[in-house]
């Protein structure tokens, strides 16, 4: 294996000419420079200077190390210069899992935004909901989870993580567009206890929001109809198959036929939050990662506040 150090000389002595002048551009004694220069002929088994006149030049094979140097240092410096940029959290990959509506509104808005300010920071992002989230996060499959409080989730003071709170994101009940409460500015939820419902799968965190919701209400619902996908249960909705309570940040694309109502007092809501690795959060491209997510969610917060 070539020395670097000795490369590095052999450079000086190419742009310098003399020993002594090489020695002085990198501060070694003449002795020190002719030192490394035999020693790098050694390893490699030919002479790389020859003598003329008072100076020394490069051999053939000298001129084929000095290439081969010269690109060598370049790739020392970009990685050097990456290594920096790796530190200032401008460069790296981190994985992000969360929920659908959580990509889409939250999470790519904030990917969108670093890619502008950290062009080489690279983010992927995962479709993975509570519970998985959080072990894929204790195994180091991904590097930041976005959730929401449920029964799945860690508990707040879980000394495994650090959080985050991104936004509360209100349930509206969703009606078919002719139901007799459709045309009402805002409805109480109890007054829709006695109808069919459509709503997500047993086990998931929006499940649970609604059912507390329900719960607070006074009533149980009578679930028919499940889907875990927001844009498919308001088709069920539209097609007369039951109402529904959907989050704010799932009613991007209301399709025809349906009513969204607010509800009277404090909604049911989904707490959103982000969660990392506890000590992780101290690594710049987490920090610039973090800080893109508030942006934005208060960009969507308006939004969200509006819809109600």
């Amino acid at each position: 294996m070539i020395d670097v150090r000795r490369l590095r000389v052999l450079r000086a002595l190419a742009d310098h000419g003399t020993v002594a002048a090489a020695a002085r551009a990198l501060h070694l004694t003449p002795s020190a420079v002719s030192q490394q220069l035999a020693a790098l002929e050694r390893e490699v088994g030919q002479p790389v200077v020859e003598r003329r006149g008072r100076g020394l030049v490069l051999t053939g094979a000298g001129d084929v190390l000095l290439e081969h140097a010269h690109a060598l240092f370049a790739q020392l410096e970009r990685a050097e210069a990456d290594v920096a940029a790796h530190g200032r959290g401008e460069l790296g990959t981190v994985v992000v899992g969360a929920f659908p509506t959580a990509l889409a509104s939250v999470a790519a808005p904030a990917v969108q935004a670093l890619a502008g300010a950290h062009p080489r920071l690279r983010v992927t992002l995962l479709d993975v909901e509570s519970p998985h989230c959080f072990a894929a996060l204790v195994e180091e499959r991904i590097d930041l989870a976005i959730s929401m409080e449920s029964a799945s989730a860690p508990a707040s003071d879980d000394p495994r993580f650090a959080r985050w709170p991104l936004l509360d994101d209100p349930l509206d009940a969703v009606l078919p567009a002719d139901h007799p409460l459709a045309e009402r500015s805002t409805i109480a939820l109890e007054a829709l206890a006695t109808e069919t419902w459509v709503g997500p799968s047993p086990g998931t965190s929006c499940l649970e929001v609604t059912l507390a919701g329900c719960a607070a209400a006074g009533f149980s619902p009578r679930l028919v109809h499940r889907t875990n996908d927001f844009a498919t249960l308001m088709t069920f909705v539209a097609a007369g198959l039951g109402v529904a309570l959907v989050p704010r940040l799932a009613q991007g694309q209301v399709p025809p036929g349906v009513a969204v109502v607010r509800l009277r007092g404090v909604p049911p809501a989904r707490r959103v939050f982000a969660a990392t690795r506890r000590g992780s959060e101290a690594r710049p491209i987490v920090a610039a990662l973090v800080d893109a997510l508030a942006a934005a969610t208060a960009a969507l917060e308006p939004r969200v506040r509006a819809a109600a």
